[in-house]
């Protein structure tokens, strides 16, 4: 098999920049890293791969590669794969597959040549490399014992499958552990998604009337963060517990097409296609900007706004304008994809550090516990959590209270 498919090799001196830079700011991964270079936990394992291509996902490529793995890598988003990234890792010896706006045969080509090598553990964002494995590629899963989803939407599907009894190994849900969701999806997505926003547009945020759509974990963060900068918030929700929470915590909360005439910015996070019609789309005020924060360009109906717009022109890099038959005017950013990796950065090295010591970590429970698993879809044990937690607030030198051995045996305890 190619030893990899990328845009230019010459690319490498930038992207390794960039690796050196997050390698800085995630001591997390560092100390891992260090642990793995002399246990080789992961001596001969073959290791498949599928995140937003860019420099901290490189890094986490690298700590497992320390560890012996044999890494085969790719994207999990066509606009958010940083060519020079992808180079760096060629470079380095690892095998990688993915360019930056690769159309849909070559992400999947991409996505199937990064399973080729028959592995032993997946790493998923959204799930593509599960379902190529068990659509397309049944025959390359037969030596696999089990992988970890990044997303929400991953889990998502994952729940599906391990509902119909389709699932054909095991999962862990990294996205459902503490230390991602708490911190990854609601501090990482709610910062990301508005320094996206801002560097796009290049327009002010207070004063402005931001639409949210969902107020699960991601759609939280971008609601702090959107009332921080000034912003009014308007939260727009299907499940009534999470509505009364939006509620209390100071937000305005309505049906989508209450909130559609009154938005100057809308941002969708749900999981769910089709949160944003065509139909809400007509009653949105002349230059509305649309935005999707969810795993999948699904959130937007962007088919529909393709094929009844009017006219549509580039109206700045990375944002879209279209001509709606009412003459007015709305402008979508990074194409309805992922906005804050497509058009961005994504999240900040400190959050990533997080999460991916959980997919780290996840990785090697489910080698040491292979063969042992049942095909379905696993919560990361607390134990992980734990750890993570107090290596990271070790990283930032603080300490915090145990408890004593007459409060344990009173916590422990029912007949006081």
């Amino acid at each position: 098999m190619k030893a990899y498919e990328i845009k230019d090799i010459n690319l490498a001196p930038s992207g390794r920049q960039k690796i050196e830079w997050v390698r800085k700011n995630m001591p997390l991964l560092n100390g891992l890293e260090e642990e793995f270079r002399k246990t080789r936990p992961f001596e001969g394992v073959k290791i498949s791969l599928s995140i937003h291509l860019e420099a901290k996902t490189a890094y986490l490529c690298e700590v497992l590669a320390a560890g012996g793995a044999e890494m085969s890598i790719t994207g999990s988003n066509v606009l958010s794969t940083q060519d020079d990234v992808a180079a760096a890792l060629a470079v380095a010896g690892l095998k990688t597959y993915a360019i930056h706006g690769a159309t849909d045969e070559e992400y999947e080509k991409h996505i199937e040549m990064s399973l080729e090598h028959g592995p032993n553990i997946i790493i998923d964002d959204g799930g593509d490399l599960v379902n190529l494995l068990h659509t397309k590629r049944p025959d390359l899963m037969k030596d696999c014992w089990g992988g970890c989803e990044e997303t929400t939407t991953g889990i998502i599907r994952l729940r599906a499958m391990e509902a119909e009894g389709a699932l054909k190994f095991p999962m862990v849900a990294v996205n459902d552990a503490k230390c991602k969701h708490f911190f990854d999806n609601r501090y990482g997505t709610g910062q990301s998604v508005w320094d996206s926003l801002m560097r796009n547009t290049n327009l002010i945020i207070a004063g402005k009337t931001v639409v949210v759509a969902g107020y699960g974990w991601c759609s939280k963060g971008i609601a702090m963060r959107a009332r921080a900068l000034g912003a009014k918030v308007i939260v727009t929700e299907i499940d009534p517990v999470a509505a009364v929470e939006a509620v209390m915590d100071g937000y305005e909360v309505m049906k989508m097409e209450e909130a559609a005439p009154r938005g100057d910015f809308f941002v969708s996070a749900t999981g769910c296609n089709k949160v944003i019609s065509y139909d809400h789309m007509l009653l949105m005020k002349d230059g509305a900007i649309l935005a999707n924060a969810g795993h999948f360009n699904v959130e937007i109906d962007m088919k529909t706004l393709e094929e009844k717009a009017a006219e549509k022109k580039e109206a700045r890099k990375n944002i879209m304008g279209y001509r709606l038959d009412n003459g007015r005017w709305i402008n979508v950013i990074a194409e309805g994809r992922l906005v804050n990796i497509a058009a961005a950065d994504g999240h900040p090295a400190e959050i990533m550090d997080m999460s991916f010591a959980v997919q780290a970590l996840s990785a090697l429970y489910i080698l040491n516990n292979r063969g042992s698993l049942e095909n379905r879809l696993y919560d990361v044990s607390d134990e992980i959590d734990t750890l993570i937690g107090f290596r990271k607030l070790r990283a930032w030198g603080i300490e915090i209270d145990e408890l004593t051995d007459e409060q344990k045996s009173y916590l422990g305890s029912w007949n006081l």
